[in-house]
Parts: C-alpha cells; structure tokens; sequence
C-alpha cells in the first residue's frame, strides 16, 4: 500500500475530527490543511479530499483546490447539517467530482452529519419563514446534526479508509489476473500460428 493524503476543509472542526480519524486508519498517511495542501500530490497512492457545504457543494477554499488535482485516485469525505443520504448531500459529491482536474478517478465517498456553525443558525433562524431553511422540519434536522460527528461517524469513517484499502487490493488483484489471461491467450494465438506456419 502506498501513502495517502488527507486534505481537509474546517470551519467548525467537524471536518478536521473526520480527517484525523481517516488518517489514522490509513497508516501511512499525511494530514494537510487545504490551505497548507502540497502542489505537487504525485507521489500519494490515494489523495482524500474532505470539505463542508456550501451552497450545495464544496466550500470555496476546496472549490480552488479540487481543479489543481490531476491524474490521482480520489477520495471524497464531507460534513453536512442535512441527512448523509439526503438529494443535497449526494449532489454536492457530483459537484465535488466535477471540478477535479483531468484523469482522476473517483475511488469512494463519504459523507456525515456534522454541527451547523452557530453564527449560520443564528442567520437561519432570521430568514423568511417561507425560505429553504426554515420550519419545524430544519429544526429537528440541525438539532440532530448538533452531536455530529460523533464516535459512531469517526469510526465509519475510519471503516471506509479500510474497505477503500480493499478495494484497492482487489482491484490490483484482477488487473493482474486479466493481464495474466490477455498474455495467456496471446502466447496460445503464436503457437498456434507458429504450428500452422510449421
């Protein structure tokens, strides 16, 4: 297994607790702030890329770095005050995946509830009542995401890092495996033309 990155966005430490618990599963790992995230990301197996959203999709400070990754295997991590499986959330990893630079090939994402910013709430609660964000229905949701992450998120976290890891042992594993047949099939092609021609 080669080294994995870990870059992260973090306002409210949501995302950074997230990170830290990756990167500890992965082992052999770096752990950047995307502010401090190296230019040159050639040298990682894996970079992993976790933000929180914003206006449906990677805040800004990821949204400058994403189109600068090029040619790598790329996982997405995010933290959010809505539901993990909710339009929203799946949709801001679609917007996340469309701003990486060329040859990047998305290995995985994941995604927790994590606490909405305070100064946020406060503006939330003072928006029109008939706005996206407002009802009984937003204040049960940022309720909920008040004790997020929380032990059993960092260790799904963490359970990704390893299925990832797995994945890429597998998929490492059947390469080899067709590229064993594709050369098994063509030393049978030449013989069988070498007895042909003989």
């Amino acid at each position: 297994m080669g080294k994995w990155a870990f870059i992260y966005s973090s306002v409210t430490g949501n995302t950074k607790k997230v990170a830290a618990a990756m990167a500890e599963a992965a082992g052999d790992a770096d752990l950047f702030r995307v502010q401090d995230a190296p230019e040159d990301l050639s040298g990682y197996e894996v970079v992993c890329v976790g933000y929180w959203l914003r206006l449906g999709g990677p805040d800004p400070l990821t949204l400058k770095l994403l189109p600068q990754i090029h040619d790598a295997k790329v996982c997405f991590f995010q933290t959010h005050g809505t539901d993990p499986t909710s339009e929203h959330a799946i949709t801001s990893f679609a917007r996340a995946g469309y701003a990486l630079g060329p040859g990047c090939e998305i290995l995985g994402t994941f995604g927790c509830q994590g606490a909405i910013n305070p100064a946020l709430l406060e503006k939330r609660k003072k928006e029109a009542p008939n706005g996206p964000h407002h009802g009984p229905h937003s204040l049960e949701r940022w309720a909920k995401a008040a004790n997020h992450p929380d032990d059993a998120d960092l260790q799904a976290a963490q359970d990704f890092v390893k299925a990832m890891q797995h994945k890429l042992v597998v998929r490492e594993q059947y390469r080899k495996k067709k590229a064993a047949k594709i050369a098994a099939l063509k030393k049978n092609k030449e013989q069988a033309q070498e007895e042909n021609h003989g």
